[in-house]
């Protein structure tokens, strides 16, 4: 009973528009007095310092730094260049370009927001120039705006690889063809809506002008592949790949000549503002993990589910529908640090590896990112483009097809995301 009352609490002040970190801090404190520990009060700072005193939560800040960087050097332009070459011309022209420029840009920003806010920016403006409707460009823009914490580097996968006990970089590598699954649905997406719609293409470019743009972007397109080496071959762990992320940013920043303290100043400002919500979040969610834990909650879960659910389908098609439900509802890391510890006696139990699991898990929330009410994106971009909620929500909603299709492909073909790390980085299990 008491996990359920701790439930009902969180969603109740969530309802009411109690922000995230204090809904779960006292969910967490009702938790302590209900299990009956207000006689020791020092749990609550204990469980709160060993949430977040782990060595792999000290690379978040730096990959949130090397994004915020990386997005202030004003790479969105060039990359916008890059995918405007190479696919501009396909049916669907710059709505193809809005998706590949996505995908690039995930591999830098790892953030939805970032993507939003750089890639986006542009591409919904020149969309609605060459005549695609404002809520379709709009709408695109902030779908595929959920590959940014899928491809790596990625914080998502970051806190799932600490809740899990599992290697980051393994995490980083499972999210790669994940994320290229997305990319193609979505530009499946577009290639059959602009042909029923009549949307335009665009000239096709020359050879030398693809070659021109791509290796202007280059130095920027690397990250993500100069993040992975350096963690697959031990050159250095997570937290260090995200100083060497952190430093490279600011070196393609003296490069193309567009850093200046201001940027720097902002991007720390950033930086620090965001660490510490994910960082309250975190310690406030330990607390109440600490809770259910003792009450062995997550067991009972996995007891009662085990007894309704027999088969690993039907668990998997079970799992997607509750995330993206709550996906509707709840932060993504905040729900992520609640569930996680909920749902891997699950997964084991129907022999699911928790690296699979982990990138159904994250892309299931991530929806959450472009769904009502508390979509993130759908916010920034109305914010952006003075569009009303109710018309940009309703231009997502069959957006989110190709999202539900990469999810089943994820979900019942387990090599789509473990043919990287186990080919790369193999194990014993």
């Amino acid at each position: 009973m008491i996990g359920f009352w701790l439930f009902v609490a969180i969603i109740g002040l969530l309802a009411i528009g109690v922000p995230v970190t204090f809904a779960l801090a006292t969910a967490g404190a009702l938790g302590i007095y209900l299990a009956g520990f207000l006689d020791n009060p020092a749990i609550v700072t204990q469980q709160l310092l060993t949430g977040i005193n782990k060595p792999a939560l000290m690379a978040i800040p730096f990959f949130i730094f090397a994004g915020s960087v990386m997005t202030g050097t004003g790479l969105s332009s060039r990359i916008f260049s890059a995918a405007h070459s190479v696919v501009g011309h396909l049916r669907g022209g710059l709505a193809q370009v809005n998706v590949v420029s996505s995908f690039m840009f995930a591999g830098i920003s790892g953030s939805s927001v970032a993507d939003i806010a750089g890639i986006g920016r542009l591409s919904v403006t020149e969309m609605v120039r060459r005549g695609y409707p404002l809520p379709f460009s709009a709408g695109l823009t902030v779908v595929t705006s959920i590959l940014g914490p899928l491809v790596p580097p990625s914080i998502t996968l970051i806190i799932y690889a600490w809740l899990a006990n599992e290697s980051v970089a393994r995490m980083f590598l499972a999210g790669a063809v994940p994320g290229v699954l997305l990319g193609l649905c979505f530009m499946i997406y577009v290639a059959y809506v602009s042909i029923r719609r009549g949307y335009p293409t665009e000239a096709r470019q020359s050879i030398a002008i693809i070659l021109k743009t791509l290796l202007t972007s280059l130095p920027a397109l690397l990250v993500p592949v100069f993040i992975l080496l350096a963690m697959v071959f031990g050159i250095a762990t997570a937290t260090e790949a995200g100083v060497l992320a952190s430093a490279y940013a600011i070196v393609l920043g003296l490069f193309y000549k567009t850093v200046n303290w201001a940027m720097l100043r902002d991007a720390l400002v950033e930086t620090i503002l965001v660490t510490s919500l994910v960082m309250m979040i975190i310690g406030f969610s330990q607390v109440l993990n600490w809770t259910l834990s003792i009450e062995q909650i997550p067991q009972a879960l996995a007891d009662l589910v085990f007894q309704y659910v027999q088969s690993r389908g039907a668990f998997m098609i079970v799992l997607i529908v509750f995330l993206l439900i709550v996906g509707c509802f709840l932060d993504v890391t905040a729900a992520m640090i609640l569930l996680v510890p909920l749902l891997l006696p699950l997964a084991d139990q129907y022999d699911i590896d928790r690296i699979q699991f982990g990138i159904v898990l994250s892309l299931s929330l991530l929806a959450g990112i472009a769904t009502p009410p508390m979509g993130i994106g759908l916010y920034v971009m109305c914010g952006l483009k003075k569009i009303r909620l109710e018309t940009l929500s309703l231009a997502v909603l069959p957006m989110l097809i190709p999202v539900v299709v990469a999810l089943l492909v994820i979900a019942f073909v387990p090599q789509v995301t473990m043919l990287l790390p186990d080919l790369v980085m193999p194990t014993n299990r």
